[in-house]
């Protein structure tokens, strides 16, 4: 529904979020494309909507803190206007309490007119005890402390304490909480990394380069994509540092044959085609032509014609009659997300612990029928977003013990410069909390010569 009031606007995106699963950054976009907000509202409904679908979990153990009602008694209108609420109240510090509190109550009359004495009386009693917020006790209970805290599920917050510990996990739920840094690439066909910066730079644009990924730049002004300096003329894309570092250690080289099996909507794959200086051949495959159609008008837009589409299932694909090899392949397999949770944080509400055993096994099916498809001497490359050990360190082994003819390669010892990413046995981990970029899992396999 469209609507004058940021407000409104965001309530029925929420619901739409919650109700039907539908992902809030299209909705937004729509939202905004119709006109009717203007000035600071279109920020403010973008804000209120991703700031509330990250802050969710918390957002619930308050309105359970200050609601006589249960929170599983609420009606889901109610619940949607008591967090649109509470996050203006307690986490945007430039609304004043009262319009916080009356704006929310004057929607709840119209949306759900028989609870606003009940919105309105908790929105009141959150403002009145606003310095003695209760959380769960974090020695005695770290899952729920960080949960309730930092506002995840409890079972992604479980996985996390496994592996990192409290300390790093708390550090890392943290991070998971607040917003995305935005990264881009630049399109190095057509420019360089220290020419768009410069160019930025002269712009009153803040920006700087990257640490680890060498042609990324992070934006530290608030600017839309589309109104950056070179974004018509096809001078960068916008890819986290994570995924371009995905995409350069499988080290592509002009001229060669290169599948990216799972390329949509295309950030890998055009990088893939600017290393290898738009030589060579790159087929880009998925399930979904809407989204390969993301792919070709990526490469279009930056000047690239070495990457053709295919429709297919990476489980089933198989080589043509009289089709080579590939020199290299990219499986940047489907995923839980849950490395990247800040930028669609709709996410780590939808998923369920058991959607980590299906995932797992569709990406161990999908890395043994392409392991066929690789030349001997060839490289795969095995990625996720994701944070789980299941996903990632477990897939891979896995693998192995199926592959003979594989071998894990050593990303510290082909990528010296790059040590503080890898783990012990050369496996790329990156951290959001660690190293200011999504989390991410690379791992590169080597198909030995025969008898190799």
């Amino acid at each position: 529904m469209t609507s004058a009031n940021p407000r409104r606007a965001a309530f029925e995106i929420l619901l739409r979020v919650e109700r039907d699963h539908a992902f809030a950054e299209p909705l937004i976009d729509r939202e905004l494309s119709r006109g009717m907000l203007q000035g600071p509202d279109r920020g403010l409904l973008t804000e209120l909507v991703y700031g509330i679908l990250r802050r969710q979990g918390t957002l619930d153990h308050l309105v359970g803190q200050f609601s006589a009602t249960r929170l599983d008694k609420l009606e889901r209108s109610v619940l949607l206007l008591l967090r649109l609420g509470l996050y203006q109240l307690l986490f945007l510090d430039r609304i004043p309490a009262r319009a916080a509190v009356n704006e929310t109550v004057e929607l709840a009359k119209v949306l759900a007119p028989r609870a606003a004495g009940l919105v309105n009386a908790v929105l009141r009693r959150a403002d009145r005890e606003r310095d003695a917020l209760r959380y769960p006790d974090r020695d005695r209970d770290p899952v729920a402390y960080l949960a309730a805290a930092y506002s995840h599920p409890c079972w992604i917050v479980a996985g996390w304490l496994r592996h990192l510990g409290v300390s790093e996990a708390e550090a890392l739920a943290a991070a998971m909480a607040n917003a995305a840094p935005l990264t881009i690439r630049a399109n190095t066909l057509r420019t360089s990394r220290e020419a768009l910066l410069a160019r930025w730079t002269d712009a009153g644009i803040d920006a700087i380069p990257t640490i680890h990924a060498p042609d990324g730049i992070r934006l530290r002004s608030r600017l839309p994509v589309r109104e950056l300096p070179g974004f018509t003329e096809g001078l960068f894309a916008v890819q986290d540092e994570s995924s371009q570092l995905a995409a350069f250690f499988l080290s592509p080289r002009p001229g060669e044959r290169i599948l990216d099996a799972c390329a949509a909507p295309g950030g890998k794959t055009t990088y893939l085609a600017q290393l290898m200086e738009n030589r060579g051949e790159i087929v880009a495959g998925d399930r979904s032509t809407e989204k390969l159609r993301l792919v070709a008008d990526m490469a279009a837009h930056l000047g690239i014609g070495i990457i053709r589409t295919a429709r297919h299932d990476a489980a089933h694909l198989s080589l043509a009659p009289n089709e080579p090899p590939f020199d290299r392949i990219l499986v940047d397999a489907p995923c839980s997300g849950l490395g990247v949770i800040r930028r669609n944080p709709e996410g780590k509400w939808w998923r369920q612990p058991d959607d980590i055993a299906r995932l797992a096994e569709a990406q161990r099916a999908i890395l043994a029928n392409l392991a066929g498809l690789v030349r001997p001497g060839g490289t795969l490359l095995y990625a996720t977003c994701s944070t789980t050990v299941d996903e990632n360190e477990a897939v891979i082994d896995d693998f192995l013990s199926r592959h003979g003819e594989f071998v894990l390669e050593d990303l510290n010892a082909l990528f010296p410069a790059h040590a503080p990413l890898f783990t012990d046995r050369g496996l790329f981990r990156s951290w959001p909390h660690r190293d200011g970029m999504d989390g991410f899992f690379a791992a590169r396999l080597k198909h030995q010569h025969s008898g190799g």
